[in-house]
C-alpha cells in the first residue's frame, strides 16, 4: 500500500479532489465520493503508466490582509 495525498475543493455543487504526487483529478458530489472516485483513478492510472509518484507535498497555511474590508 501506498499513501497518496488529496486536495479537495468544493466548486459549485461538487467537489474536486486532486492527488498532487501524481497528478490525477477526479470529483463527486460529496467528500467521500469525490475521495473515491480519486482513488480509482489513481489505481487505474497507476496500472497503465508504471508511474512512480512524485516526492509528498509539504502542505501549509498561511494568512494575508483582507483587501477591501475597513
Amino acid at each position: 500500500m501506498v499513501t497518496f495525498t488529496a486536495i479537495i475543493q468544493k466548486e459549485d455543487d461538487q467537489y474536486v479532489a486532486s492527488c498532487p504526487e501524481i497528478g490525477t483529478t477526479s470529483q463527486g458530489l460529496s467528500v467521500e465520493e469525490a475521495i473515491a472516485n480519486l482513488k480509482e483513478a489513481t489505481e487505474l492510472y497507476l496500472e497503465e503508466t508504471n508511474a512512480a509518484p512524485k516526492p509528498r507535498p509539504i502542505l501549509s497555511t498561511f494568512e494575508v490582509a483582507a483587501l477591501g474590508k475597513a
